[in-house]
């Protein structure tokens, strides 16, 4: 055990509420009827909502992106079903009131030179504003220029019931 400089910092490593991105979770499932509807019994069972979902179909399997409002548990969840995942960080953006919210979004990642690579929109409306989910190629510039620039940033807490 240390002790000093940094001796009472916290160990805990595991991210927060509010960390500033939300995790989505990519399953790989067979194209089969019932696949995606036992995904989603799962986590209603636990109490966990999916707050977005896109799903992109192949020849024999598909592609389904989770978010969902209890990331670390939803994990858990999907881990011991045996599923494959991959788990990634998006920024949640609440969308501007007035005309073309998406085009503001789009210009200002455009002015960091910072491309989209997914986007699908969130079911839940944390502030009651509608919001997206976005993959970019630099998500910590994004995160900090859409702040920069006004924008509501969507947390993993504010999707919490």
């Amino acid at each position: 055990m240390s002790t000093g400089e940094g001796a009472n910092t916290s160990f805990e490593t595991m991210r927060g509420r509010d960390y500033p991105t939300l995790r989505q979770f990519t399953l790989f499932l067979e194209n089969r009827v019932g696949q995606l509807l036992e995904v989603v019994r799962r986590f209603e069972v636990a109490g966990i909502r999916i707050a977005a979902f896109s799903i992109s179909d192949a020849a024999e399997c598909a592609f389904v992106r989770f978010i969902v409002s209890h990331a670390e548990r939803g994990r858990e969840i999907l881990e011991r079903a045996g599923l494959s995942i991959i788990e990634s960080d998006l920024i949640g953006v609440e969308l501007p009131e007035g005309g073309q919210p998406m085009q503001q979004v789009c210009t200002t990642l455009l002015q960091g030179e910072i491309n989209i690579v997914q986007a699908y929109p969130l079911l839940v409306h944390p502030h009651g504003q509608p919001g997206i989910a976005i993959m970019v190629d630099n998500t910590e510039a994004g995160l900090e220029l859409l702040a920069r620039k006004g924008f509501r940033l969507i947390t993993e807490g504010d999707l919490l019931d």
